[in-house]
């Protein structure tokens, strides 16, 4: 290994350091382990140190073939307590300072989005729902008008062949009004027998399909 690619390999390894640094504690704000329970911690660290390793030595081996050597674990830690002493207050500030805008764009869309889209759409939706439903009751108290003015006529109409049908009635002989009554009652009487058999019949299957 040459010396220029030694030099590369620490100024790397240092930078790596530093990197780590801002990665363990940008994933600790996000991760918040008090409100985390503990299976679910120990796979996001499983996880979180896992490709912290591989970005590691993905990057070291991009400088030297992958090569280790005492001194890359000195770089690495060199360069994590340069970021623990002068770097990582104000990544934290430039984190919470990101995190908060990040928060106050998304709230922004989310407004912009119910006040422009949501609630147009809302009101057009409702606003045509009532037209329907007030359309709806005009119609049908205009159908219930008409009808009642067509059982109106009607009735005016029928009126008169009732009283002939009264008259007609009551100038019949007594023996065609027995006769015709006689008549009616038979009709009446087999039309309630037959429905008679039909409500058992209907008793019967309902019961045969339970």
């Amino acid at each position: 290994m040459t010396l220029s690619t030694q030099f590369l390999t620490m100024i790397a390894m240092i930078g790596m350091g530093s990197y780590f640094g801002a990665a363990l504690d940008t994933y600790n704000r996000f991760l918040q382990r008090s409100k985390r329970q503990s299976w679910l911690v120990f796979i996001n660290d499983i996880l979180f140190w896992f490709l912290q390793g591989l970005s590691i030595f993905y990057v070291l081996f991009l400088v030297n073939k992958g090569e280790l050597r005492f001194y890359i674990f000195l770089a690495l830690l060199c360069g994590f307590a340069a970021y623990q002493s002068l770097l990582k207050r104000g990544y934290l500030r430039l984190l919470e300072i990101v995190i908060s805008m990040v928060i106050s764009i998304y709230r922004f869309f989310v407004k912009a989005f119910h006040l422009l889209i949501y609630k147009p759409i809302y009101s057009i939706v409702l606003a045509i729902i009532s037209l329907i439903i007030m359309l709806g009751k005009g119609l049908y108290a205009l159908v219930k008008w008409i009808c009642k003015v067509l059982l109106s006529v009607i009735r005016v109409f029928l009126k008169p062949f009732g009283w002939l049908m009264i008259l007609l009635w009551n100038l019949l002989p007594k023996k065609i009004k027995k006769m015709l009554e006689k008549l009616y009652n038979k009709f009446a009487g087999f039309f309630q027998k037959t429905k008679n058999i039909i409500i058992k019949l209907l008793s019967k299957w309902k019961k045969y399909k339970k």
